[in-house]
């Protein structure tokens, strides 16, 4: 009978890894951030159907979401620090693309055009006192200017702005 050897202790490099991210996968929804003061949802609209690139953005996570978003994607524009509300809808109208706003390659932008107010202006005290929206970015990510928003989240906010979603879907382009 032979004795059976013992696995391997696992290396020290191997137990502290991080395993890999998982890849973003676009919901069809988003969250932009923007301080109004800065880029207001009013110069988003006067922008017209060209829309505008959302530079600026120097985060990884952020950069990333947007470089899954598809054409036809929707987005809430939210006003950071001044107003802490949601005010409109937008859609993604070019896909990621440098930012032009640097030199470092590593930085990507999309571009964005206004869809459509909202009617009812829905505030971050709303999203937080909201039950169903208590795993929402917004409210467990407040640093991140760029974020995914599910389906649910999406249908709930609209809701609760008094938007008909009639017609306003993510168009089902692929990248």
């Amino acid at each position: 009978m032979t004795a059976k050897k013992p696995a391997p202790a696992p290396s020290k490099t191997s137990a502290t890894k991080r395993p890999a991210p998982k890849p973003i996968v676009s919901t069809g929804y988003w969250l932009f951030k923007s301080e109004p003061d800065v880029f207001s949802w009013e110069m988003l609209q006067a922008k017209g159907a060209a829309g505008e690139p959302w530079t600026g953005v120097r985060n990884y996570l952020a950069r990333n979401n947007m470089r899954a978003m598809r054409l036809g994607d929707l987005g809430f524009f939210y006003h950071s620090n001044i107003g802490l509300e949601i005010v409109g809808i937008c859609e993604v109208c070019a896909l990621s693309h440098p930012d032009a706003t640097t030199d470092d390659p590593k930085w990507d932008c999309v571009d964005v055009r206004a869809v459509r107010a909202l009617p009812k202006p829905v505030t971050l005290a709303d999203v937080k006192a909201n039950p169903k929206l208590a795993k929402m970015s917004l409210v467990t990510s407040m640093r991140l200017s760029v974020q995914p928003v599910t389906a649910e989240e999406w249908a709930e906010v609209c809701r609760m702005g008094h938007v008909d979603l009639k017609g306003l879907a993510p168009k089902k382009n692929k990248r």
